[in-house]
């Protein structure tokens, strides 16, 4: 097993560099790590290699953002890796090698059920096109150290975004906490609470909207919130453009008394905050269309058309697929698992608090509650250009820019340009 740590900087160079390079059957998969992923999949993946001699896995560990940028250029020009870990599930689609001649179509069927559309592209409802190997839910994280020192009561499972951003004031005045409440910098992150506040997303006939009275009322509320303090300004208004940013250090340093991110950073919580204070997660605060939704989402596996080595491509992601080693993944990563049989079976996460537990359970326990506006955005192979558009003219709205009717005028604007653009 082969691993390499690119920067952003120097991805492009050394992927280029490394294309012509590599051996007749040295398979490339491009990583990034929310928390320890690629080390496990280094690991496992070893153990492919002990069993299909021939075939050897280079991992080249890369941040977040170079998925989201650089691949995107390489596929392109057709110099991207074999195999990757990625986010845009059908919006890359056009670059997927379908794994349908190359595994047991029934297994996969069975084992990923609904997830494996959201890797399909136009009218294709059967090829096999990736494995989810991370299901995520958005959901807040509290410090409730905070909520006990200022004595002031946690809010029901049936609180409204309003009660919690009063009680989350509440509590940093009381605690002198510099934060009440952040939301992630990300189209992805702010869709579940404008889902709530009774955004549609999508016409009766299907097509994407974007901006109607629902999604118009929660950036209305979101600007309100920035304005007064109850939100972390420079979450969000320190950043340009679509670029994501979070808010993960300042709820690990406790300066922030609700942060609204998602399942997936439950492992550093349990590794970062250790017992400096005592956190836990509440999921999604309910909005005034009656909804309390989050978004699903995650990662997954894919492997590129462009690839000499199809089969060994397949291969590589089928074991991975595989129940036994899903499973020991799913409990050594500390993430919820989207394959049907080990979900069913439980998931005992290892080297992780007993609060870290109760975190993924909540997590699971919420997926009920996801709307079905949040299922089918999730799955829109144009999200990608509605996450970044929401970005931008949110962050317009919340520094001044714009107002927020020109803001969400300039959105509706920019999806019908974008969606123009790919007739």
């Amino acid at each position: 097993m082969k691993q390499r740590i690119l920067t952003t900087t120097l991805l492009t160079s050394a992927m280029l560099a490394g294309a012509g390079a590599v051996s007749a059957q040295e398979v490339r998969f491009m990583c990034y790590s929310d928390g320890n992923e690629c080390e496990v999949y280094e690991d496992v993946l070893n153990r492919f290699e002990a069993e299909n001699e021939g075939i050897t896995v280079a991992i080249d560990v890369v941040p977040y953002q170079a998925i989201l940028e650089n691949l995107p250029v390489q596929l392109a020009a057709g110099t991207g890796p074999d195999i990757a870990k990625v986010t845009d599930l059908g919006g890359l689609n056009e670059y997927y090698l379908d794994l349908t001649p190359y595994v047991d179509a029934g297994y996969w069927e069975a084992s990923f059920g609904d997830t494996l559309d959201w890797y399909r592209g136009g009218d294709d409802r059967q090829g096999i096109y990736g494995m989810h190997s991370q299901l995520t839910i958005t959901g807040a994280f509290i410090n409730a150290t905070l909520f006990e020192q200022a004595g002031i009561e946690i809010p029901g499972e049936d609180a409204t975004w309003a009660e919690w951003a009063e009680a989350a004031r509440a509590v940093a005045e009381a605690t002198d906490t510099p934060f009440p409440m952040a939301i992630d910098r990300s189209g992805h992150r702010v869709a579940g609470p404008a889902i709530s506040y009774g955004a549609a997303l999508f016409n009766e006939d299907g097509a994407a909207i974007l901006v109607d009275d629902g999604f118009r009322a929660f950036v209305q509320q979101f600007v309100d919130w920035h304005e007064d303090g109850t939100m972390a300004r420079d979450v969000w208004a320190g950043q340009g453009g679509a670029t994501y940013q979070d808010a993960a250090q300042e709820f690990i340093n406790g300066e922030l008394v609700f942060y609204y991110s998602g399942s997936w950073q439950v492992g550093r919580m349990n590794e970062q905050v250790g017992d400096f204070f005592d956190w836990q997660v509440v999921g999604s605060p309910c909005g005034p269309a009656g909804a309390c939704s989050g978004m699903p989402g995650g990662a997954g596996i894919v492997g590129f058309a462009q690839t000499d080595h199809p089969e060994a491509v397949a291969a590589v992601i089928d074991f991975l697929a595989q129940e036994d080693i899903y499973a020991e993944v799913t409990a050594r990563t500390s993430n919820l698992p989207a394959h049907l049989g080990v979900a069913a079976a439980g998931v005992t996460y290892e080297s992780v608090s007993e609060g870290a537990q109760a975190a993924l359970n909540a997590f699971a326990g919420d997926l009920p509650d996801v709307a079905p506006a949040a299922f089918a955005y999730q799955g829109y192979a144009g999200n990608r250009a509605m996450f970044g558009i929401t970005v931008e003219r949110v962050s317009q709205a919340i520094v001044g820019e714009l107002t927020v009717d020109q803001a969400m005028e300039r959105a509706a604007a920019d999806l019908q340009a974008a969606m123009a653009e790919t007739e």
